[in-house]
């Protein structure tokens, strides 16, 4: 991939989903001057002696405590070690890398006070893959996410780990060996690298990247499994949706019209079928994933807001922008709850675009609701055929309801009750990618379970468009005609679903 340059405060969700997917990454070279007036502007504030939050002071419930001159890099030296005490499982380091970035944007924007030097050293990490090893729990998604970040900026300091080209180093060491000096703190700077959603904007981010592709995929598989059961295309036809007027929805039967259209299964029975209306998981597949998609499209745009945004305390305005004076304002930009929201609403869509493919999984093993044999094995009862795929997906889909309770809802009182409410952002967005794991495992066992049922219409075709799908999944996946070790099939259909190869660029996205 070509790097990308980032603008501060003006980068597209598409920049971030590059980012996640491995772009290399570039600062525009504009956002240098506006770093050092900041970088001034506190110098100047400084030299006025006055109490100011965070620069000589103390932090949270020991705000009133002044610092001495002499003091203030100890200051944010300490700052950074005591508050890297995050505890749990290493993050992904494509999460890292991309909270990485989303500071890099946010310190570049010249309201923080950091120095160049600071700026162009993150640059550098995120440049030679120098990405630090960050604790997953610690932060509750306010007064920044203070644990996560530092240990981020520990690393900087050559605290802790680093994690670079497949290992694990001090990251003193891995700082040396890729020619680079760490980092000794200025004033503001340690609070500024600390204070931010960055962790669980990253987080959310990449679960809305993931959602997005599962979102597509399982409209895939929704047609596919519709065809298999011989259903009815009339549920999507344009006129009922454009009588309700919500988009998804209008958005999404347009996808499956368009994925069934030109099919000889749907043709087959047009006129001699029985049954006046399909099952739910069938009819109402633009109903449930257009809102899914309408939610997700919401929740994109929440965060396209936080990644441009600057969530640091307190910010920095300087004079040369400012009427001619250097202000410090406190204020609360670090608090996630707009994350938090952003992040539940995302795990609300991943749980019901499980959950109806669940549906249809459990529809297609059932003779009497899709009239295939049972479980969908030419030889029931000497096979078991999909009886256990359907098990596992419902599994999945259960796991994703227990996840999807709301984290936004809660609270708990911190700093000796000086941060008394917080967004739990934090983990609200870092169970996602947890969620749309499992989502892939169901949309894979959907995959799998609607190609064999069409393979019970030969010679009778599909689409052009699922004629494709279901000959790339028997690339790797021959048809059930007896039992067999069922893991690798279903890991050979998550490949492909990883791989994006169901997420066709023409079906409804995002952003």
């Amino acid at each position: 991939m070509t790097d990308i340059v980032l603008e501060p405060g003006a980068a597209p969700l598409s920049v971030w989903r590059e980012i996640w997917r491995g772009a290399g990454v570039r600062l525009d070279p504009a956002a240098h001057a506006v770093v050092a007036q900041s970088a001034e502007a506190v110098t100047r504030i400084l030299a006025r002696g006055e109490p100011v939050y965070g620069i000589n002071t103390g932090f949270g419930k020991l705000a009133t405590v002044r610092i001495e001159d002499a003091d203030l890099a100890t200051l944010q030296r300490n700052l950074v070690l005591s508050h890297a005490a995050g505890v749990g499982e290493a993050s992904p380091r494509a999460v890292v890398r991309l909270m990485m970035a989303l500071k890099l944007a946010s310190l570049a924007q010249g309201a923080s006070g950091v120095r160049p030097v600071t700026v162009q050293l993150l640059e550098r990490m995120i440049a030679q893959d120098l990405i630090p090893v960050v604790p997953g729990q610690g932060s509750v998604g306010a007064s920044g996410d203070l644990a996560p970040l530092a240990h981020m900026a520990a690393a900087m300091l050559g605290v802790g780990e680093i994690e670079t080209a497949g290992q694990r180093l001090p990251a003193g060491q891995a700082l040396a060996a890729a020619g680079l000096a760490p980092l000794a703190l200025g004033p503001k700077e340690g609070l500024a690298l600390l204070n931010g959603t960055q962790f669980s904007t990253a987080n959310a981010l990449a679960g809305l990247f993931e959602a997005e592709r599962l979102f597509r995929s399982a409209l895939v598989t929704g047609a596919l499994s519709t065809e298999a059961a011989k259903g009815s295309d009339t549920p999507f036809d344009a006129r009922i949706h454009a009588l309700r007027r919500q988009p998804g929805q209008v958005e999404a039967a347009r996808a499956l019209r368009e994925l069934m259209a030109g099919s000889a299964i749907r043709a087959s029975h047009l006129k001699d079928d029985e049954r006046v209306q399909d099952p739910y998981c069938l009819r109402c597949q633009p109903q449930v994933m257009g809102a899914a998609l309408d939610v997700l499209r919401q929740a994109a745009a929440t965060l396209g807001f936080e990644a441009n945004g600057v969530s640091d305390n307190p910010l920095i305005f300087a004079g040369d922008t400012n009427n001619g004076e250097d202000e410090a304002l406190s204020g609360g930009n670090f608090h996630a709850e707009p994350v938090a929201f952003a992040a539940d609403m995302i795990a609300l869509a991943v749980c019901e675009i499980g959950s109806i493919a669940e549906r249809r999984i459990a529809m297609l093993v059932d003779p009497a609701l899709s009239g295939l044999p049972a479980f969908l094995t030419p030889k029931p009862g000497l096979n078991s055929g999909f009886m256990i795929p359907q098990v596992t997906a419902a599994a999945l889909v259960s796991e994703n309801k227990q996840l999807a309770h709301p984290a936004s809802v809660d609270s708990i009182p911190t700093s000796a009750n000086q941060e008394d409410h917080v967004s739990m952002a934090a983990h609200g967005a870092r169970r996602l990618l947890a969620m749309t794991a499992n989502l892939e495992g169901v949309v894979a066992i959907e995959l799998l379970a609607a190609a064999q049922g069409c393979d019970f219409h030969a010679p009778l075709t599909s689409s052009e468009a699922l004629e494709r799908v279901r000959a790339r999944l028997r690339r790797d996946v021959p048809s059930l005609d007896h039992d067999r070790h069922f893991a690798p099939d279903i890991a050979a259909a998550q490949a492909i679903v990883r791989a994006g190869e169901l997420a066709f660029p023409d079906l409804p996205g995002v952003a």
